[in-house]
Formats: C-alpha cells, structure tokens, sequence
C-alpha cells in the first residue's frame, strides 16, 4: 500500500469483487500479514483522489492491508462509503431499500426493558445446595448443643464453629469435583474472580443471618466471629489462588478443627485467637487476604497447576 491511507484505487478495488484477482477472498490471509497489522503513523486522511481513478487487482497483500486499516480508521471508512456509492450503486440501492422497509417497523418496536441486576444470592448454583443445606445443619447443631447444654459446655459451640462454616461454602462455590458444570462455566467471558465473588457473597448472605440468629440466642456477640469468619474467607481465597480454592478450605478447615475447635472444646477455654484482643490481627488478616486475591486475580481463570482451578 503507498502512503499510510488506502488510495482511491484500492478502495474501489477492495468494494468491486469482481476486479481482485482469482482465488483472493476477505477469508483468505497471506502468510505474514494479520488483522491486527495497521500501519503506524498515520495522519488523518486528507481529500478523497480523483474519484475517476481506475479500480485495479487488489493482490492478497493490499486486501489485507485495506481491511485491517479500515478496522481502526474513521475518516477512511467514511471515503470508503463514498467509493460504495461511486462504483457499486447496487449496493447503495439495495442498503437504502432495506433502510426504507425496515425503518417503520423498527420505530414502531418498543425498546427492551432494563436489564434487572442479578440478586447476589442468583449466583448460586445447584451444585452449591447440598453444600449449603449442610452448613445450615451445621449451624443448627451448634445452636441446639449450646442451649441443651448450657451448663457442660464453658465455651458457646456457635462461636467455636462460626468463623469456619463459610469455608465450606466458598468450597462448594468454586470447585471442579463438586460442579458438574463447572468446566462450562470457567469458559465463559464473566468467569474467574467476580464470578468467585459473587458465590461467596451469596453463601455469606445465606450464613449470616443463621449465625446471627444462633449467636442471639446463645448470647454469643456478632463481633466476636464476623471479623473472624470474613477474614478466614479472605485468607481461603488468597490461598485458593495458589493451590487451589478446594485445597485451600480443606488446609484451613483441618487447621481450625485440630488447633481452634477440639482444644477449645476439650479444654473448655475460649480460643487465644477468639479473645477480643486479637480482633486487630483478623483485620489485618483480611486486608492482607484481600490484597493478596487482588494481586493474583487472573489465576482464578487460569486452569492447570498454576491457577486457582
């Protein structure tokens, strides 16, 4: 192509199909040249050439460089359509008959209606029922331990157990083995870390007001495992970017069991990690969680060893 505009003669080449040469179609690409080559530099484009200038072969080369030009070129794409109306009038026919038949019948249609923003808790999948139904189980339990044994138990079991019951949410949410559709949906555009997100927003809102209820009841205060159980999610995303989100809740829920939950509820002693002293340490837990998934968020659409799959 000469110069950093097409010139008149290849406009007109490109918009008359019969004169490019045989066996030279818009699908087939020369080796070395791609869409994504425009050449640099360019100017804006300047008056349209003599309109009068004969159409000539267009060679693969000049087809491919014409098309890829016009992608990224407003005033070309506009001598382009003047070049249409110059050498195909029957296309500029055709393109206003259309325009005349169709252009009643879309005025006449009403526009569609807002698109309604998805609830957090639509981000839920089937797969995550059973996973959820469980955690609710689990949160009676401790609730009903706790008030039919008030006086044998020193330490609330809802508080013991609090912080952990989202892991097994945020395990559901994000798991290959779990999700029979799982593959198909890491294959779609809104995949990875807002989809993550939104599944476990949608199991906290779930879990939350059970714990709420249960902690009322038992006199167990809200700030004493909200901050705990958001920061264990955060610290379960974080590491689910390096190993994986399944291996990530399984190394945190066992870690909790054996060195939170059984001492706890053995020795009858509240958790050293539970005392209101260390409320400190589960925020800078979050943020460090929170700014670990922001920094790594593109490994929740990566599959294979190194992604959060």
């Amino acid at each position: 192509m000469t110069g950093d505009h097409p010139s008149e003669r290849l406009l007109a080449a490109y918009v008359s199909p019969g004169d490019r040469p045989t066996g030279v179609s818009p699908g087939d690409r020369p080796t070395g040249v791609s869409p994504g080559d425009r050449p640099t530099g360019a100017a804006p484009a300047g008056p349209a050439p003599d309109a009068d200038v004969p159409a000539g072969p267009l060679t693969a080369d000049e087809l491919w460089a014409v098309e890829s030009h016009l992608e990224g070129c407003g005033p070309c794409r506009t001598r382009l359509a003047a070049a249409v109306d110059r050498h195909r009038p029957d296309v500029t026919g055709l393109l206003d008959a259309v325009r005349r038949d169709l252009g009643p019948a879309l005025d006449s249609v009403a526009p569609a209606p807002p698109r309604r923003r998805r609830l957090p808790a639509g981000w839920a999948t089937p797969a995550m029922a059973p996973w959820l139904a469980m955690v609710t189980c689990l949160t009676l339990a401790a609730l009903l331990l706790d008030l039919l044994a008030t006086h044998t138990l020193p330490v609330p079991a809802v508080l013991v157990v609090a912080p952990a019951l989202p892991l097994l949410g945020v395990a559901a949410a994000w798991s290959r083995g779990l999700d029979p559709a799982f593959e198909l949906t890491v294959a779609t555009p809104r995949s990875g870390l807002g989809l993550l997100l939104g599944r476990t927003l949608a199991v906290l809102l779930l879990l939350f007001p059970l714990l709420l209820v249960a902690g009322a009841l038992t006199g167990v205060g809200v700030a004493a495992w909200l901050l705990p159980a958001i920061a264990l999610t955060s610290a379960a995303l974080a590491l689910g970017s390096v190993v994986g989100v399944p291996r990530a809740v399984t190394v945190l829920g066992a870690l909790w069991a054996v060195a939170v939950a059984a001492p706890a509820l053995v020795l009858g002693t509240l958790p050293v990690v539970l005392h209101p002293d260390h409320l400190a340490g589960w925020a800078a837990l979050l943020v460090l969680g929170a700014a670990v998934v922001a920094l790594r968020r593109h490994a929740f659409a990566a599959p294979g060893p190194r992604g959060a799959w």
